[in-house]
């Protein structure tokens, strides 16, 4: 990003913090300016970032605030990327920005469906990669790596079974003492 740039958006945008690593343009939002944030940045003359390319979240178990969102946008005019981010926890809510960006709808549900971060006034926040019977969201770190139901299609019944887990293999600790 140019440094007028950086002056414009230090002057209207309410940003927490702006970073520019790597040639990577990242900038820091607070969860209640994020919307303001990412309508400015589409709609100023001087930034145009009018397309969205990517919403991903990230889990940070242990911290305060558990989870990230990150949007990447990229501006065709001027030829340049900038990615988002919001830190939040786990009941705090993210303003969803359809309304700004149509293709936000899918990354949304995509968040929220594997992390469980919430999306306010999103219009069908549902699961979208999990079943809907599913009890969980399977990205974050604390989820367990076996469940204890699997579904199966049983073709002597025409129809999906539910079981419970029968691991084959009981649970071994192997001692790496040998120097083979």
């Amino acid at each position: 990003m140019k440094i007028e740039n950086i002056k414009i958006l230090n002057k209207i945008a309410p940003f927490l913090l702006y970073q520019d690593s790597l040639k990577e343009n990242i900038l820091i939002v607070s969860h209640d300016k994020l919307w303001f944030t990412v309508q400015i940045l589409k709609l100023h003359i001087g930034l145009q970032y009018n397309l969205l390319s990517c919403i991903s979240g990230v889990d940070f178990l242990d911290k305060t605030y558990r989870f990230s969102v990150v949007y990447d946008l990229l501006s065709l005019t001027y030829n340049s990327r900038i990615r988002v981010k919001t830190f939040i926890n786990e009941i705090t809510p993210v303003k969803s920005i359809i309304d700004i960006f149509i293709n936000a709808n899918w990354w949304e549900r995509e968040v929220w469906d594997l992390y469980g971060v919430y999306f306010d006034n999103h219009p069908d926040l549902r699961r979208i990669l999990t079943d809907y019977g599913f009890e969980g969201h399977p990205m974050r770190k604390d989820f367990p790596l076996s469940g204890f139901v699997e579904l199966r299609y049983d073709s002597s019944k025409k129809r999906i079974v539910v079981e419970p887990i029968e691991l084959s293999q009981e649970h071994r600790l192997f001692s790496f003492e040998n120097s083979w």
